[in-house]
């Protein structure tokens, strides 16, 4: 291994083999679900800490300097809780690269959650760790006994692996992935098949109660959980017993008149009209918008199929006729644009279920396009591969909300609210709710039912007695 100093005051003499140390530093956090912007700042508190002893290789160090440094950081007093558990992962992670073979002899869980609070006389700065001569510390806290870098790790490979295996979206990785890593840091580094049950109950609990977390985020981290549990570790949890829930709120959902609609749009130009335009024409939810593919716009039988929509399953909705000419002249960009990119060597899109693999030339048919394309090209996370993904769902989001603001639109507008007005409207005009419920995709129709509270005027149709005075 070379010698490993800090990148900013590392000798030209090995500047590569430098530099390839600290990419298979940034590999390793990327592994343990450490994401950028996070990942430069790991590479920040092990820079600082090399920097702190320069006068040895990081393969001479032993657990005493390890825990002089954490405690002279302690007795600083510059750091927030959370910036000195930080510190303490990245010097773990460090150490584990390094391979070095005293790991567990540092009680890196101890030191983690000492960083709750780190006054001058807090037990952590003033009690004196065992180390050397094999006074390791407690096995039970060892990090190769949970999460430590290595359990902590496996535990995250294999939950992606499975994930990937099922075929679910990225989105739900990441949300899956971000809980797990929450819940190894809630169990203080445990390996998570010596909890179970009792401590899922607590987490959830801990969440509601202290983090005063919405419904859907407590039942988030649950699924995310009974996954990992149930398909990762091949234990499921069983009964949890009883634990606090956090309250679900029934909200209405907001509902735009259709001159509030027009005024919205008529706010709206270019793509981000044709955007909206489609969100209230067809009842789609944002990111099925988003997916659409260009085989999936039928001109013929005015209609679009939306693929794999929420719960994995495909519908058709309406093609509005007004949209027709705006589309195809959207389309005659797109396609301009594609053509570039094929040029280029570029003009792949995503295809899931290993599709690429089967048909080779897929991802760079016309037809498996994006029909909302992004301006430019983007790395895919988990290939690696350059490829032109769709428009990212902040750019509607941010232009829907400036032109609510410039309609003078006092309700609170988001994407979704055109939705919920298109269901509304067309329950307005007469159409069957069953019909509207295929249309939104709903599985269930008390879901569709919410729409029905605007129908016979505000207040369930109900006349103010103030009004018959």
């Amino acid at each position: 291994m070379p010698e490993v100093t800090s990148s900013r005051t590392s000798s030209p003499a090995q500047p590569a083999a430098i530099q390839r140390f600290w990419d298979k530093y940034l590999a390793l956090l990327h592994r343990c679900g450490v994401k950028p912007p996070a990942d430069r700042w790991y590479v920040r508190h092990a820079e600082r800490y090399i920097e702190s002893l320069p006068e040895r290789r990081l393969g001479e160090h032993r657990p005493a300097d390890v825990t002089g440094y954490l405690a002279d950081l302690g007795r600083l007093g510059r750091m927030q809780d959370w910036q000195f558990r930080q510190a303490v992962d990245a010097l773990q992670k460090l150490f584990e690269l390094v391979g070095v073979s005293w790991l567990r002899e540092v009680d890196w869980r101890y030191w983690r959650e000492s960083a709750r609070s780190l006054p001058t006389d807090h037990p952590t700065l003033a009690r004196s760790l065992p180390v050397g001569d094999g006074a390791a510390a407690d096995a039970s806290h060892a990090p190769g006994d949970g999460t430590g870098v290595g359990a902590g790790c496996a535990v995250i490979e294999r939950l992606v692996a499975v994930i990937r295996q099922r075929n679910y979206s990225i989105r739900t990785e990441e949300a899956y992935r971000s809980w797990t890593l929450r819940y190894l840091t809630f169990i203080g580094g445990r390996d998570p098949g010596e909890a179970g049950a009792t401590e899922v109950a607590a987490f959830l609990e801990t969440l509601a109660v202290q983090g005063n977390v919405a419904a859907s985020t407590q039942n988030q981290a649950l699924n995310a959980l009974v996954f990992l549990y149930g398909q990762v570790l091949e234990r499921p949890l069983g009964d949890m017993g009883t634990f606090q829930r956090a309250r679900r709120p029934r909200h209405l959902p907001v509902v735009l008149t259709p001159g509030e609609v027009g005024r919205l749009l008529e706010n709206l130009e270019g793509t981000y009209h044709l955007m909206a335009s489609l969100l209230y024409g067809t009842g789609m939810r944002l990111m099925e918008c988003l997916r659409l593919r260009v085989k999936d716009v039928d001109f013929d039988y005015r209609q679009i199929v939306v693929r794999d929509g929420k719960g994995q399953k495909d519908r058709v909705v309406p093609l509005p006729d007004r949209l027709i000419d705006p589309l195809r002249a959207h389309l005659e960009r797109v396609r301009a644009l594609h053509e570039a990119d094929v040029q280029a060597g570029h003009g792949e899109v995503y295809l899931p279920f290993a599709l690429a693999n089967k048909y080779p030339g897929a991802p760079r048919e016309w037809g498996w396009q994006y029909l909302l394309p992004s301006g430019r090209l983007s790395v895919d996370p988990r290939g690696g591969v350059t490829r032109r993904h769709h428009l990212h769902e902040n750019s509607l989001q941010k232009a829907v909300k400036q032109a609510a603001i410039r309609a003078h639109l006092t309700k609170p507008v988001n994407c979704h609210a055109l939705r919920h007005s298109f269901a509304t409207h067309l329950l307005a005009s007469g159409y069957d709710i069953r019909t509207v419920q295929e249309l939104l995709g709903h599985a269930d129709v008390s879901t569709t039912m919410i729409y029905t509270h605007v129908l016979n005027r505000g207040g369930k149709g109900v006349q103010s007695p103030l009004d018959a005075l």
